[in-house]
């Protein structure tokens, strides 16, 4: 009986944590989401990839509005594997594994009136965690710093969200 009882316990904190991850993906600004969904993508093109992943948490949120509803975004997230396979169009039964290293990501790109813009190009990067190196993290800073900004002009992680 205290089997059955700990058995749907963790059964129910499993499906909590799936569903509050998808939460907190509604809950992401449209601007967001958007790039999640870009990190999303890359990562699901790749051949090796056999689980669907979703949205976990972000680390790190940070925009520019410098006007003329033209955005710059930064954000730095964590993508989690699920039960699920690569391709699951519904996500809502899929239960997250704990027997995978989590996926940092940082992504950064322009958008215009609401949509992410191809020049500059948008830039993705999504590493294990175990593997990503401090390197690595000071690229990503950099590289989207330098996204074709105008001379002058504030850098992006410099703002505040």
């Amino acid at each position: 009986m205290a089997a059955l009882l700990l058995l749907l316990l963790v059964s129910a904190g499993v499906l909590l944590s799936s569903t509050e991850a998808q939460e907190a993906y509604n809950k992401l600004p449209d601007n967001y989401r958007k790039g999640v969904d870009l990190a999303l993508q890359q990562l699901n093109s790749h051949a090796g990839v056999k689980h669907h992943f979703l949205f976990f948490k972000s680390l790190l949120k940070s925009d520019i509005e410098p006007g003329f509803d033209v955005s710059y975004i930064y954000h730095s997230f964590y993508l989690k594997a699920t039960k699920c396979p690569k391709g699951t169009v519904d996500s809502t039964q899929c239960k997250f594994r704990n027997d995978r290293p989590l996926i940092d990501c940082s992504v950064c790109y322009k958008t215009f009136a609401g949509e992410i813009e191809k020049d500059p190009k948008p830039y993705i990067h999504c590493v294990h965690k175990p593997a990503l190196t401090e390197d690595m993290m000071t690229t990503r800073v950099e590289h989207c710093n330098t996204m074709s900004y105008h001379s002058g002009a504030p850098t992006l992680l410099a703002s505040k969200s």
